[in-house]
Formats: C-alpha cells, sequence, structure tokens
C-alpha cells in the first residue's frame, strides 16, 4: 500500500457530491469517442488521430500548469517527488495505459463492433476495480470487498450488456472473437490501474493538473512512436482538417483524467469507475438520440439497460447495514 500524505486525507468530497461528478466526467466520454472517431476516419489513420488528440491535450495542460500558480507549484513538486520515491516510479508511465486503450480501440472496434468493445471494457475495468480498492493502491487506502460490491458490479456489467445488446451483430464465429476480445478486456482492466497511479500522484503533486500533465506526456510520448513506426511502413494519411470540432477530444481527455485522479481519493477506485460508466451510458443514449451516427440502435434494452446501471451504483454504494448482504471478506478497508 502507498503511503498518503496526512493533510490529503482531510481534503476528500463527501459520497452524495463526488458520485454525481463521476457521473457527470462519465458524460464526455462519448463525446469523447465520437469526435476521435470522426477525426480517424478524416484522417484515414487512427493512431494519428490519437497523436493529434493527446497532443492536443498535452498543449492545453502544460498551458494551464504555467499559467496558474497551483499548476506551478504542482510542476516543482514532480520531480522531487520522483526522486523520493514516496510513490512507485512506474506511476509516471500512467498515461501509457490511456494510450493502450485508444490503440485498443483503434485496432478491435472494427472487428468486434462498439457493442463488444463496450462490454469488454467494462468487465475488465469493473474486476479489476474491486482488485485494485482491495489492494489499497489507491491515494483512499484499502477498501473491503463486500458482497455488496460485488453484486454491484455484476449488475453493472450485465446492465452495459444488455444496453448494447440491440448492436450486437449477427457474427456468431466465438472463435474469431476472442482475441481481438483480449485487447479491450486488457485496456479496461488497466484502466483502474491508471486512475489509482494518478490519484496517488496528485496527492504528492498537490493537485490533479501536475497528474495529468504526467499522464498526457507519457501517453503522447508512445503514441508519437507508434505512429513514427506506422508512417515509416505504411506512410502518412490524410492532411489535418480545418474544423475546430475536430481537436476538441484532448481537452476533454484532460477532463476526465483530471477528475478521475482527484476523485479515487474519496470514493474509491470501483465507485468512481461505475460512476463514469454509467455517465457514459446515459451520454452514449444521449447522442444517440440527439446526434445519431450511421448504426446507431436506440431500442427498450438500451433505456432499461441504462436504468439498471443508475441502480447498479445505487447498490454498490449505499451505506447498507453489515451483513445484509454478505459477510465482509477479512482484511482493513472500509
Amino acid at each position: 500500500m502507498v503511503s498518503v500524505p496526512q493533510s490529503s486525507r482531510r481534503s476528500t468530497l463527501p459520497l452524495a457530491a463526488g458520485l454525481p461528478v463521476a457521473v457527470a466526467t462519465g458524460l464526455v466520454i462519448p463525446l469523447q469517442g465520437r469526435i476521435n472517431g470522426a477525426l480517424g476516419a478524416r484522417l484515414d489513420d487512427g493512431i494519428a488521430a490519437a497523436v493529434v488528440s493527446f497532443t492536443t491535450g498535452l498543449v492545453l495542460i502544460a498551458a494551464i500548469s504555467l499559467a496558474t500558480p497551483k499548476g506551478r507549484a504542482g510542476l516543482r513538486r514532480i520531480v522531487p517527488a520522483v526522486r523520493s520515491r514516496s510513490f512507485p516510479r512506474f506511476y509516471v508511465m500512467a498515461g501509457g495505459i490511456g494510450a493502450l486503450f485508444v490503440i485498443a480501440q483503434t485496432f478491435t472496434v472494427v472487428l468486434l463492433g462498439v457493442a463488444l468493445f463496450t462490454v469488454a471494457v467494462v468487465t475488465g475495468q469493473t474486476l479489476s476495480g474491486l482488485l485494485v480498492d482491495r489492494m489499497g493502491i489507491g491515494p483512499g487506502g484499502k477498501r473491503s470487498i463486500t458482497g455488496v460490491r460485488i453484486l454491484g458490479s455484476v449488475l453493472t456489467v450485465a446492465a452495459v450488456a444488455w444496453a448494447v445488446s440491440p448492436r450486437f451483430g449477427g457474427n456468431t464465429d466465438v472463435a474469431s472473437l476472442v482475441l481481438p476480445v483480449l485487447l479491450p478486456l486488457a485496456a479496461g482492466f488497466l484502466m483502474s490501474f491508471q486512475q489509482a497511479m494518478n490519484g496517488t500522484a496528485t496527492v504528492h503533486y498537490g493537485t490533479p493538473v501536475a497528474a495529468t500533465l504526467v499522464n498526457f506526456i507519457a501517453g503522447a510520448v508512445i503514441l508519437w512512436i507508434a505512429w513514427l513506426i506506422k508512417l515509416s511502413v505504411a506512410g502518412a494519411g490524410n492532411p489535418l482538417p480545418g474544423e475546430w470540432w475536430f481537436y476538441l477530444g484532448g481537452p476533454m481527455g484532460c477532463l476526465f483524467i483530471g477528475l478521475a485522479a482527484l476523485l479515487v481519493r474519496s470514493l474509491g477506485v470501483l465507485v468512481t469507475g461505475l460512476g463514469m460508466i454509467a455517465g457514459q451510458l446515459v451520454g452514449s443514449l444521449v447522442l444517440d438520440v440527439v446526434i445519431p451516427s450511421p448504426g446507431a440502435v436506440v431500442a427498450l434494452p438500451t433505456v432499461l439497460g441504462t436504468v439498471l446501471t443508475l441502480a447498479a451504483i445505487v447498490v454498490a454504494t449505499l451505506p447498507w447495514p453489515r451483513g445484509a448482504f454478505a459477510r465482509k471478506v477479512p482484511g482493513k478497508g472500509r
């Protein structure tokens, strides 16, 4: 378990305030995905679109870091915190998990479809949220695995699968999907670790701005290397578009990563992840109704699955009486 400064433990949000923020943060993820997807189609190069997204996000968060007093203070704490091993040094590479997620999205959505990709990511993220909280990797310390939290996690995965079920195609060759599914499953599994690592770094930097900056530097470096390799092998795609909205994906990523790093301290990794998953489903539903994309399906299971996801968050987060569902697994935690 990583040590957390005493001063950081007082600056936490109550569940009633933090959970709605997590849900609201999740709302931007579908819009970011829609923008980055459109940019990848325009460029005819998914890796280039990811590079543009991470680079614009890096420029923005670097400007915020230099322009604000708290951002500059956070910058001054980065190197001393890493040198003093206040947390494991590999935490600075948390942005590589974000890069992996984008790469998984680029190469497997076409093979799996959005529905199966979403289920794989959510399953991995929900399972690892339980594990990360139990290990105490995040700044909130260890949080016990209870029957209620397991039930909420299972309900979330089932609700997401139900919500996206109208989008499943007719491909019945399950064997051909096993390997492609492993990449988004792994990316989703690692996302909880990314949130915990960024949350811990935020505590030691004193601000999520610095943690977000380090996150974007690591992710951008990895994606630039991947794009340069692709460029040498397959050549460049189309030129950059002139429409300004194509470049909003990076700033949205700054918002998502920064708030996630802040929220895990108060809510824990599992509840933060579940809240964002709920927001993601609600945001996708709203987008498909207001600005439908090709192949978008809004059916009764879509609506009911979204509602069930919100109910799963309630199950996982309400202060149920001890032993109401199952005995607590032995170990420290809340």
